[in-house]
């Protein structure tokens, strides 16, 4: 987690002082329920919210000299309450403190994500419909295909992300869960009623059955999920990479005034904003790994979990979140050139419509194999010596036996191609109000 690539409002939850405000809400909440319950005085619940206190310079000292965090903090932390102070932490162990202010941190990181996803499928909509009927052509193995609208390439990204966002809110439910359940999980020395008093000060709810921790196949689904968002961020991006490329240039990243793309070559405007993406992309699956290896914890617990996640969550979170506005901002901004589009759609001379000649074969009469061979044979010819294949079919003596001069020309129309827009749009979007 750098700045270069860190949002002040993610990485603000991963902030040492955000985390300790987290732990002592636990401990506070706790001692309310504890003192309702009768096991600590009502004075000593009301003394820990009206005197507690901490010093992160002072934590680090003590934890310099006890090796423990959470001791570190909790010593503090009795520093400034006083006598009272006895009686925070009652029955309750380490973990309980540590898994529930990460599945808090979690949380509120899942519901800025869910932000960014909404404001990246606002742009991808936006866009989507203003280029919605802009011809383009399809591409499969990088290769020309058929004729397609850029507005449905940008409707196809729409409704992975979409998916994503329904992704994200289960993840959320997912990692939403507390634990103030004693040393292995047993309730010995709490009850579990401190455990759902704090869950739901908290907003979370509590964890059906733990050990020591939250169990870690909820953290590695979370992870995952993270993965796969990135992942789809980068299937965006590398789309954006493409079309930018100086033999196709039918959209490129926004090139602000005074922006330079290369120290030695004045002349380069390069994706910089997609090709950072990726990167992000592969940091974010990266993390994934370790987090499915955090499941397999010997008996109740131990600690090889701790240093993975103290890493990988606020990076994880943080490089996420920095790639979705990253995104929005090059949706947003896109340029996008209908002319090139419609031209690289022209240059093969038509063969991008040979498709529907062949089906047009199959129900003039010939078998599929014959047709086929018909209409490859025209269009390699055009591939290979120029013209176009609407002329070379008009000359080619089985095709004109079986298929007018009026039935090919039909056959070479745009709008064929575009007739189902509407009804792919109402599938992603919605049908209109």
């Amino acid at each position: 987690m750098i700045p270069r690539y860190s949002r002040d409002e993610m990485a603000e939850i991963w902030a040492p002082e955000t985390k300790f405000q987290i732990w002592f809400e636990i401990e506070a909440h706790a001692c309310d329920a504890q003192a309702a319950l009768g096991v600590i005085p009502k004075d000593a619940a009301k003394a820990v919210w009206e005197r507690g206190k901490w010093d992160i310079e002072r934590i680090d000292e003590i934890e310099a000299e006890v090796k423990h965090d959470v001791i570190a903090f909790l010593t503090n932390l009795a520093e400034h309450i006083g006598n009272e102070a006895r009686f925070v932490h009652q029955g309750m162990t380490s973990s309980d403190v540590l898994d529930t202010c990460l599945a808090v941190q979690l949380t509120r990181a899942a519901d800025l994500l869910d932000a960014d996803l909404e404001a990246l499928l606002a742009a991808l909509k936006r866009r989507a419909y203003e280029h919605k009927t802009t011809p383009t052509v399809g591409r499969s193995h990088a290769i020309h295909a058929e004729p397609t609208s850029f507005g449905l390439k940008l409707a196809g990204f729409y409704a992975e992300f979409s998916r994503a966002r329904t992704r994200m809110a289960a993840a959320r439910a997912e990692i939403s869960t507390c634990a103030i359940s004693g040393a292995v999980g047993t309730f010995a020395g709490i009850d579990p009623k401190v455990e759902a008093h704090v869950a739901e000060k908290m907003g979370l709810v509590p964890e059906p059955i733990s050990t020591q921790v939250i169990p870690r196949d909820r953290h590695a689904m979370f992870f995952a999920t993270l993965a796969v968002i990135a992942s789809s961020l980068e299937n965006l991006a590398v789309e954006i990479r493409h079309l930018q490329r100086t033999e196709v240039r039918e959209a490129e990243e926004y090139f602000s005034p005074g922006q330079k793309g290369s120290s030695a070559m004045p002349h380069k405007r390069n994706p910089v904003l997609s090709e950072n993406l990726t990167g992000l992309a592969r940091l974010v699956r990266g993390y994934c790994l370790p987090a499915m290896e955090n499941v397999a914890l010997w008996h109740e617990r131990d600690i090889s979990h701790s240093s993975v996640e103290r890493m990988i969550a606020p990076d994880a979170t943080v490089t996420l979140d920095f790639a979705l506005s990253r995104a929005t901002g090059m949706i947003d901004k896109l340029v996008v050139y209908p002319e090139t589009m419609q031209a690289n759609l022209d240059a093969l001379g038509g063969l991008v419509y040979s498709g529907h000649v062949l089906l047009a074969l199959t129900q003039a009469g010939i078998s599929r194999e014959d047709a086929y061979a018909t209409v490859q044979r025209c269009a390699m010819k055009v591939w290979k010596e120029g013209g176009d294949l609407q002329s070379e079919l008009g000359n080619d003596k089985i095709v004109g036996a079986h298929l007018s001069a009026g039935e090919i020309d039909e056959l070479f129309e745009l709008d064929r191609h575009l007739a189902h827009i509407d009804t792919i749009f109402d599938r992603v979007f919605g049908p209109p109000a």
